[in-house]
C-alpha cells in the first residue's frame, strides 16, 4: 500500500472509529467509514483477500496506483452525493452440491468502499445479533455452529427442522433490509450510499441490466445486510423458545418430536414468507431426525449414549472428487506442482473438518490418495524403459522391475504392485514433501 508515501491518498489526520452499542441511532458515521485509517484498513482487506476483476477489469495489483491519482475525484463524488457504484459483474459458479450460484462480482474500488462500510457498521450490529447466530460474524464459525448443534442434540431435542430459502441472496428486499439498517443507522448520507449499492446494476454478457430484489454474493456489503434482515427471524424463534442454529441463510431448529417439527415447520415457515417476503423451498426444507441430518457439511451419530460429530457423506465424496481431479493422469504437471496443490488442499480441508471423528476416514483416505499417486507416477514415466530406470534408482531389484513392467493391466493395477509399495513407501511421500490427511490433522493440534 502506499499510506506511506508523503502527500499519499490515505495521508493526514483521521477521524476516530469506534461506535454506539447501546441500541441507539448512531450519526456521523460518514466521517469514520471514509476516514484515513478506516480506508487504509479496507484497501489492505481487499487486497489480502484477492479475487477476480469486477466490470471494469480492474485487478487488486492496480489498485493502489489508481488510488493514488483517481481517489479525490471520487471522495469528491461521494461527498457530493452524485457517486454511483458500477455494475456488479454476473457470473456463474457451481454448486457443492450440484446446480449453479449466481454472483455479482463488484469493482475493486467498490469492495473498498464496501468494506469499508462493513468496517464502520459490523460493530454496530453485531453485538445485537442472536448467539445462534454464526454464520459472517467476527469470532464466529461453521464449527461453532455445529458444536451448538450437537448440544441441542445431547439435550433432547432429537428431530429438526432444516429450513431451505429458495435463492436467499437473489429474493432479499431492498426496501426490507434498508428500513432495518435505518433502525440503527441515522446518517442519510451513509443510507443513501447504501442504497445505491443494494440497487446497482448487474452487467450480464456486456448489458447493463437493473435489478429490484436481492443482495448479491460477493460483495462485502451483502453477508451483513443478510444477517441484519435474519436477525429478525432469530429474534422471533427466540421469543417462541426454540433451539435453533442459523449460519447466514442455514436454518436448523431443534425440537423433541416429529409432531412438534411437523407444527414448527408449517408456522414458521408462514411467518417467514408473510414477513421477510422471502421464499421458502417447501421441497428441500426437511424434517428428519437429528442424529444423522447433515449440518454444514456435518452430520451427527450416537456412540455409547453421546452425540458425535462426522463428515456428512456429501462432504466426503466432493472430497474425494478434488483428489481425483488434483491426482489426474491426465493432469500434465511436475511431482512438487502437483503435491503442493494436495497440501494446499488437503491442509483447508482438515482445518475446517478436524472437528468431526476422522480417524479412520482420514486412515483410508491416506492409503486411497498414495495409490492415485503411485498410479500417476507410473503413468508419467510413460514406458517400460523409464520405468525399470526409475525402479533401479529407488533401489528395487530386477526381478521385482521386470515382473513389474511386463505384467498386463493399466497404471492402477500397477499401483497396487509390490515393487511400487516397497520403493513409493509413506516415508518416500514425506520426503517429496506430501501432508496426508492424517499429519495435517496432527499439526492442526500442535
Amino acid at each position: 500500500m502506499h499510506t506511506s508515501r508523503p502527500g499519499g491518498v490515505w495521508s493526514g489526520s483521521s477521524v476516530a472509529g469506534g461506535s454506539s452499542l447501546d441500541g441507539a441511532r448512531v450519526d456521523g458515521l460518514w466521517e469514520r467509514v471514509f476516514s484515513a485509517n478506516n480506508m487504509a484498513r479496507a484497501v489492505r482487506r481487499v487486497q489480502r483477500n484477492g479475487g477476480r476483476p469486477g466490470a471494469d477489469g480492474m485487478t487488486v495489483d492496480q489498485l493502489d496506483d489508481w488510488l493514488l491519482s483517481e481517489w479525490p475525484g471520487v471522495l469528491s463524488l461521494l461527498e457530493s452525493g452524485r457517486f454511483e457504484p458500477s455494475p456488479l459483474l454476473r457470473v456463474e459458479v457451481p454448486k457443492p452440491g450440484g446446480g449453479r450460484r449466481l454472483l455479482g462480482v463488484p469493482t475493486v474500488v467498490d469492495r473498498v468502499i464496501g468494506q469499508a462500510i462493513c468496517h464502520v457498521l459490523v460493530p454496530i450490529f453485531d453485538p445485537g445479533f442472536s448467539g445462534s447466530s454464526f454464520g459472517y460474524r467476527p469470532g464466529r464459525s461453521p464449527q461453532q455452529a455445529v458444536e451448538s448443534a450437537r448440544g441441542h442434540i445431547a439435550d433432547g431435542f432429537g428431530w429438526v427442522v432444516s429450513v431451505d430459502l429458495d435463492r436467499f441472496f437473489d429474493r432479499v428486499n431492498h426496501d426490507m433490509v434498508l428500513a432495518r439498517v435505518a433502525r440503527r443507522v441515522a446518517d442519510k448520507r451513509l443510507l443513501r450510499l447504501i442504497r445505491a449499492y443494494v440497487d446497482a446494476d448487474v452487467m450480464v454478457d456486456g448489458v447493463r441490466v437493473p435489478v429490484e430484489a436481492g443482495t448479491p454474493q460477493g460483495s462485502p456489503l451483502s453477508p451483513l445486510l443478510s444477517n441484519v434482515l435474519l436477525d429478525d427471524l432469530d429474534r422471533e424463534l427466540e421469543a417462541r423458545g426454540h433451539r435453533f442454529v442459523r449460519y447466514a441463510d442455514d436454518i436448523a431448529i431443534y425440537v423433541r418430536s416429529e409432531r412438534a417439527a411437523q407444527r414448527v415447520g408449517e408456522s414458521v415457515t408462514r411467518w417467514i414468507e408473510q414477513r421477510l417476503k422471502l421464499v421458502v423451498n417447501r421441497e428441500k426444507t426437511r424434517i428428519t431426525p437429528a442424529v444423522g441430518a447433515t449440518l454444514l457439511g456435518f452430520a451427527f451419530y450416537r456412540r455409547r449414549g453421546s452425540v458425535r460429530i462426522r463428515v456428512a457423506p456429501g462432504a466426503i465424496t466432493r472430497m474425494k472428487q478434488q483428489i481425483r481431479r488434483l491426482t489426474a493422469r491426465s493432469w500434465g504437471v511436475s511431482l512438487p506442482t502437483r503435491i503442493a496443490k494436495l497440501n494446499q488442499f488437503i491442509t483447508g480441508w482438515v482445518n475446517y473438518f478436524g472437528l468431526a471423528d476422522t480417524v479412520k476416514l482420514f486412515t483410508a483416505t491416506d492409503q486411497w490418495l498414495r495409490r492415485r499417486l503411485r498410479q500417476a507416477v507410473w503413468e508419467a514415466w510413460k514406458n517400460s524403459t523409464t520405468r525399470v530406470r526409475e525402479l533401479r534408482r529407488l533401489g528395487a531389484n530386477d526381478r521385482a522391475i521386470f515382473a513389474a513392467v511386463t505384467h498386463p493391466g493399466g497404471s492402477w493395477r500397477a499401483s497396487r504392485r509390490r515393487v511400487l509399495n516397497t520403493t513409493l513407501t509413506n516415508q518416500w511421500w514425506t520426503r517429496q514433501g506430501l501432508i496426508g490427511f492424517q499429519a495435517a490433522n496432527r499439526h492442526r493440534h500442535t
